[in-house]
């Protein structure tokens, strides 16, 4: 009930913003279509831990975030001077890092990370790990030491 709550007022919340309008009259069928869609996806018993992540650390997830855009900014930059300057080496290589994440949700924000990074690309998801295809040698180490990993399992579960 409290995901069925929870994606309640996430959904009214994303109605407001979008709407813009505040008379009774409009608030009130932004309830009404609230309810309708809550109660449908009740009833095809799609509301669950998986597809509504309330156990997401609210206060880890920022915290995430700037850290994963400061990895984004940093190879950004790696892979924009090696391509800018072709003297610096590539070393594509594939590699397959151990998934710690418990749930499907962890594994599938891990492999999106990766894949957010620029120079790594998670090719293949399974039950212990992720194959990644990395550009350089140094991106495929960075990944290996386990950071990025450890900090999803810190905040998922």
């Amino acid at each position: 009930m409290a995901h069925a709550l929870s994606l309640s007022l996430a959904l009214y919340a994303f109605w407001l913003l979008l709407s813009g309008h505040y008379q009774l009259l409009l608030l009130s069928l932004g309830v009404l279509s609230v309810m309708l869609v809550v109660m449908l996806t009740l009833r095809m018993d799609a509301v669950d831990r998986q597809s509504h992540a309330l156990h997401l650390s609210l206060l880890k997830l920022p915290l995430y975030w700037l850290w994963l855009g400061w990895e984004v900014f940093k190879s950004t930059i790696d892979v924009t001077l090696r391509i800018w300057a072709p003297s610096l080496p590539i070393s594509p290589q594939r590699v397959r890092l151990k998934a710690n994440q418990k749930t499907l949700m962890g594994k599938v924000i891990y492999a999106n990370s990766i894949t957010l990074t620029p120079g790594t690309v998670s090719i293949d998801v399974t039950e212990d790990g992720i194959e990644v295809h990395a550009l350089t040698h140094a991106a495929a180490a960075a990944l290996q030491t386990g950071e990025m990993d450890r900090k999803i399992c810190d905040m998922v579960e």
